[in-house]
């Protein structure tokens, strides 16, 4: 069986692949054409049946999609990919390291003046709860999540890490300021508790989703709640972790009444808002019993 490989720029020819049978998977077309030319190694490929259509899953066999002897396909090259654990890595390691540098040193970004300057209640607050957000973030790509793709593209690292690193430094330039304001007491530990209980629903939602998919698979499941009360918000939403990861930027911003945080939190919910869509509609697309009174990231809303 040959199978005839084209670009999906212009619809190019590139090469024939030989000696393939039904039982073939996406994955061993892959490889082949890795033999074939070594920069294209399997995670660099996406596979198509149209020049715009969808990837075809690598386990998949080439019967499911009713090819046969003479068929053609369809391979964009992605370019360049790198390790989803390394740029999530990196990008949260970044807020952890800079938030940190202007709150240790303040001399260096307000002047000689600002490390004699006292520092407010709030200002220690935020910086504890901007470090154990990070830290958590950290902690979960390296022992919760469980990536569906094991790469991406390179030029991610320096866009996520850009995004990251600048709006840290962005609110912690006012957050740690000599002449920063604090909000009453009352308002800031009321936001610091919505703040607690945000972080540890996200953690949640993480943990539930990541149960969802046995070790070593892409298998996917519908998300549903389970024992933990946490999880309940999947009675509402589809992407609940986007609900409380909002949720712990708005509080934040409450608890520090610092316009530079509410930037960041309404940045990330926008973001957040059209990963969460997008899911939503797979989800929808991808289950016939997919519950219905579900919105995509906030309650009744969106």
């Amino acid at each position: 069986m040959e199978i005839e490989v084209l670009s999906t720029s212009g619809s190019k020819p590139l090469f024939t692949l030989t000696g393939l049978a039904p039982s073939t998977t996406i994955k061993e077309i892959k490889d082949q054409i890795y033999r074939k030319k070594k920069a294209l190694y399997p995670e660099r490929q996406s596979i198509r049946l149209e020049v715009k259509g969808s990837s075809l899953k690598d386990s998949e066999p080439i019967s499911s999609f009713g090819l046969k002897s003479g068929a053609k396909i369809f391979l964009k090259d992605l370019g360049p990919q790198i390790g989803w654990k390394t740029v999530f890595l990196a990008e949260y390691a970044g807020p952890l390291f800079v938030y940190l540098w202007f709150y240790t040193r303040p001399w260096y970004f307000h002047g000689e003046g600002a490390a004699s300057q006292p520092i407010s209640q709030c200002t220690k607050i935020a910086a504890v709860c901007w470090s154990i957000h990070y830290a958590k973030r950290l902690f979960e790509t390296v022992f919760v999540h469980r990536f569906s793709h094991s790469t991406m593209p390179m030029f991610n690292l320096f866009k996520n890490c850009s995004y990251y690193w600048l709006f840290t430094a962005y609110v912690a330039y006012h957050v740690n300021h000599p002449l920063f304001t604090p909000p009453s007491d009352t308002q800031m530990y009321v936001s610091l508790g919505f703040f607690g209980l945000s972080q540890l629903g996200n953690l949640s939602i993480h943990v539930a989703l990541r149960n969802l998919r046995p070790p070593g698979t892409t298998v996917r499941k519908i998300p549903m709640p389970t024992s933990n009360p946490f999880t309940g918000l999947f009675n509402l939403v589809s992407c609940p972790n986007y609900t409380y990861e909002f949720g712990s930027w708005a509080s934040f911003t409450a608890m520090t009444q610092c316009l530079p945080a509410g930037l960041f939190a309404l940045a990330g919910l926008y973001q957040m808002t059209v990963w969460a869509i997008g899911k939503h509609k797979l989800y929808k697309k991808e289950f016939s019993n997919y519950p219905k009174g579900r919105k995509a990231i906030l309650p009744l809303l969106i």
